[in-house]
């Protein structure tokens, strides 16, 4: 390509590729259409529950699959607020908990708590569930599990060790669902924003036996010395024993992934560029990832343009007070760290939710000259105090598209010319 600007285009294109490949309604379309949805016993209804970020697409689409009589209710953050002929759609806060979600949870329950022999409860989960339904287990309270989920994201775990802490505090996550819809029986729908694509770790499995026991989450927790600063309310019963029954068994199908996505990216590269999906599962701190990419590149043995792509969910240590996300701090960190880069070279790293971190940036796109861009605001110093927003609006890097209706957790396509 002839210029820096025409490869910032294409690592757009690119990123717009992974996105349209996560489509939740033609997920679920395809799915349905394949396995069309059983007949309903007589005196029996559908329920349809949609928890996550793409809750609006998935219930549009499902609606248009089922036999009558449906009861539809969504659950979708507040900045995807959709209607949806047919269905009520409710929205709660991301990622810590608040009182929407709270009362969005106790409907839920309530819904499921009404279920009979007859009827047939289908779920519709995608990633962001986990924070979209707080519902604490007695005598937890909201402000427990808000508490606890601020600790979780400054810690740094990976999204599988804080969903194993959620469930166990949670009366629908860890198979909660199950039980609560019980002896209605429950198929799950589910679009996956968890790297390796375990279900039980996705919205914190709804509709899957927990990841671990109370047990586990206290050795856990201890293990990464976080223990001593969850509630004390928390830490009791952690600390007691769960009489809960096991969960009922359910039909879970996936029908999405970040895999797909890094495929469909691969695909969407101009006929003359060689592409290498590098890796699937970029995972870990922010800043050994961006080692990870800068490394490849380095390592590529190249005969023309040529896209690196990983994909996964990466972790940030908070120590700082500023704003951001690990798709910003990555992107951030390869624009500091990149000065050896072949000349040319374009980097983005994004949330296929359109979302990364408190933040209205879905990550960022940074090329070889966005250090120089940005050496007035010191991004050394923002960076240290986790203000990778600011240190990328200075540069004009920071990659905006609005929240996409999806979540299959992030993608990185690094360009070489």
């Amino acid at each position: 390509m002839s210029n820096t600007a025409d490869m910032r285009t294409l690592a757009r294109q690119l990123f717009a590729a992974a996105v349209e490949a996560a489509d939740p309604a033609l997920a679920v379309r395809r799915h349905l259409t394949a396995t069309p949805p059983a007949p309903l016993p007589a005196g029996g209804k559908y329920l349809v529950l949609a928890i996550g970020k793409a809750a609006p697409a998935m219930l549009r689409e499902a609606l248009a699959h089922l036999p009558s009589p449906v009861v539809a209710l969504g659950v979708t953050h507040h900045e995807n607020r959709q209607d949806v002929a047919g269905a009520t759609i409710l929205t709660a806060g991301h990622p810590v908990p608040d009182q929407a979600g709270f009362d969005a949870a106790r409907r839920i329950l309530s819904l499921l708590g009404e279920t009979t022999k007859y009827d047939r409860v289908l779920a519709l989960i995608s990633g962001g569930g986990s924070a979209l339904v707080p519902a604490p287990i007695a005598p937890l309270t909201l402000a427990d599990k808000q508490a606890v989920s601020q600790v979780l994201l400054d810690s740094g775990l990976d999204i599988v060790a804080m969903n194993m802490v959620r469930q166990q505090l949670s009366e629908i996550k860890g198979g909660g669902l199950l039980r609560h819809a019980a002896p209605a029986p429950v198929t799950a729908l589910i679009l996956s924003d968890v790297i390796g694509d375990d279900l039980r770790a996705i919205a914190s499995g709804p509709t899957v036996a927990p990841l671990g026991s109370r047990e586990d989450v206290v050795a856990l927790l201890k293990e990464h010395r976080i223990f001593n600063r969850i509630p004390d309310e928390v830490q009791a019963l952690l600390q007691s024993p769960d009489t809960r029954p096991a969960p009922p068994e359910g039909k879970n199908h996936l029908v999405g992934s970040n895999r797909q996505s890094l495929d469909a990216m691969f695909a969407a590269l101009p006929s003359d560029w060689h592409g290498e999906i590098v890796s699937d599962r970029l995972t870990g701190d922010v800043k050994d990832a961006a080692a990870t990419i800068i490394d490849a590149a380095r390592n590529c043995r190249r005969s023309g343009p040529t896209a690196l792509i990983f994909g996964g969910e990466t972790t940030v240590q908070i120590t700082g007070t500023g704003r951001g996300g690990r798709n910003q701090e990555l992107a951030l960190r390869v624009a500091l760290e990149g000065a050896d880069l072949p000349e040319g070279w374009v980097f983005l790293s994004g949330g296929t939710d359109g979302r990364d971190g408190p933040t209205d940036a879905a990550g960022g796109i940074v090329d070889g000259g966005s250090a120089a861009r940005m050496a007035a605001a010191d991004p050394e110093m923002l960076l240290a105090n986790n203000d990778s927003n600011a240190a990328l609006a200075t540069g004009d890097d920071l990659l905006i598209t609005g929240a996409t209706g999806t979540n299959v957790a992030d993608v990185q396509v690094l360009l070489l010319p």
